[in-house]
């Protein structure tokens, strides 16, 4: 028993163990360092009154260990020392059981993580913008230019694939804008046929159609002194072209049913997953309205051209998601990190954002997210992977490097640093890869 306190007392981790009452049997030196109490305040003391966390009471990790019969791994829980200075701890727990498996108490192990989570807390701002979250360059290009492009009344359009944050970049750029008290409102263009597009945007007068009872005011009314978010643009037909054209050229439209004109004070972002210059020389865009729109070009890179923000965002819809389902989801695995910066991701951001609710569905109880977790097409990529033959010493190479330069968007110099190497070796060995 001698050596075993010896032992525990040489490492870094704060260690207590209580009995079947919760009154603490063991304190070793570095609980005390952390805790700022001495073994000798803490010894037959209930452990809530020195290890004092947010978790005390209700949601005591003791008290789970001992009715769920498993260990808790990893859990970050804040606490409070005795001279009232708040720490971010990371627990490990687990139960105490005697030869004929009766519960006599439990240990539980703590390591100080504030600097940690204050270095965390510094890197996710400085890598998010409003509720954008990236560290691609060319995303911290168009973060640079929203407060001038914000400030601006002119229209302005959005370009990207289906899935990039076309609404959230929208919803930022009207937050920064002097409308921002005013409302926002979205319409998605092409969800709509013409009749009903043009009764949404316009509104109606009462008796304009048969079941026109009242007047319904139409989304530029709703937006009036804000911003319209007009999405997916490219879809609209040629006559709808012809309206939204005057509205942007006269300032005015008239509501269906109505012979007055009615004044619009709306700032214009319009998005397309398609480029609408690709349209407009196709014939299937007018030109004219496409100058208008384009005054100012936002776009957005695809999931694929930022893989470098694929462990960002993972970490964003872990937290998201842990606060809105309640849940305490604290790690995800290194391979799935692996499978998903492997994955193309056809459908972006909003695709990873869905695999995230799914995995959080599956991961019963929190813990750890898996593999298993992931939907059935990336869990079977995953199996197809790691099922296959062995990577040679060369292949693992050119697989760290390739890995490295996406994690810093082909930053060659941060890339030869995480590597470990002069960036004139990485550039032999990329060289020798193959890898532009």
């Amino acid at each position: 028993m001698a050596h075993l306190t010896a032992m525990l007392n040489c490492i870094a981790e704060g260690v207590f163990t209580v009995d079947a009452n919760k009154c603490i049997t063991f304190f070793n030196r570095a609980a005390e360092r952390i805790t700022g109490f001495a073994a000798e305040e803490a010894l037959g003391r209930p452990c809530q009154d020195i290890f004092r966390a947010n978790v005390c009471g209700a949601r005591c990790i003791l008290e789970e260990v001992r009715k769920s019969r498993e260990s808790v791994t990893g859990r970050r829980v804040a606490m409070v020392d005795r001279g009232g200075r708040s720490l971010t701890v990371c627990v490990n727990a687990g139960a105490l059981r005697d030869a004929g498996g009766r519960y006599v108490g439990g240990i539980e192990t703590f390591r100080d993580v504030s600097s940690e989570e204050e270095l965390r807390r510094r890197i996710s701002q400085s890598y998010t913008f409003q509720d954008i979250v990236s560290r691609h360059p060319r995303m911290h290009e168009i973060f640079a230019l929203l407060p001038d492009v914000a400030a601006s009344q002119v229209p302005i359009l959005i370009e990207g694939a289906s899935g990039t944050g076309k609404e959230l970049l929208a919803r930022a750029i009207h937050q920064l804008s002097p409308r921002q008290a005013k409302p926002f409102v979205a319409v998605n263009c092409g969800a709509l046929p013409d009749t009903l597009l043009e009764s949404e945007l316009f509104g109606y007068r009462k008796g304009a159609f048969t079941d026109a009872k009242m007047d319904k005011p139409g989304r530029f009314d709703l937006a009036r002194g804000g911003t319209l978010f007009l999405d997916e643009i490219g879809n609209i037909s040629a006559a709808m072209q012809v309206r939204l054209l005057r509205v942007l050229q006269e300032k005015t439209y008239e509501p269906l049913g109505s012979v007055q004109s009615v004044r619009s004070d709306v700032r214009i972002v319009a998005a397309s997953n398609r480029s609408l210059e690709e349209l407009m020389k196709a014939g299937n865009f007018r030109d004219d309205l496409y100058y208008r729109l384009n005054v100012l070009r936002l776009e957005l890179p695809s999931l694929r051209e930022r893989k470098c923000d694929i462990p960002l965002l993972v970490e964003h819809f872990r937290h998201r998601l842990n606060a809105e389902t309640g849940k305490n989801v604290e790690r995800i695995d290194s391979e799935v990190f692996d499978v998903l910066m492997r994955y193309h991701f056809p459908g972006n951001i909003r695709e990873l954002e869905n695999i995230m609710q799914h995995a959080f569905v599956l991961c019963r109880g929190g813990g750890e997210i898996r593999i298993a977790h992931l939907p059935p097409e990336i869990s079977a990529m995953a199996k197809r992977e790691y099922g296959s033959a062995p990577f040679t010493l060369k292949d693992l190479e050119k697989r760290a490097i390739q890995e490295a330069l996406r994690n810093h968007a082909n930053n060659r110099s941060a890339t030869a640093r995480q590597l470990g190497i002069d960036p004139s070796s990485l550039y032999r060995k990329m060289h020798r890869h193959g890898i532009a």
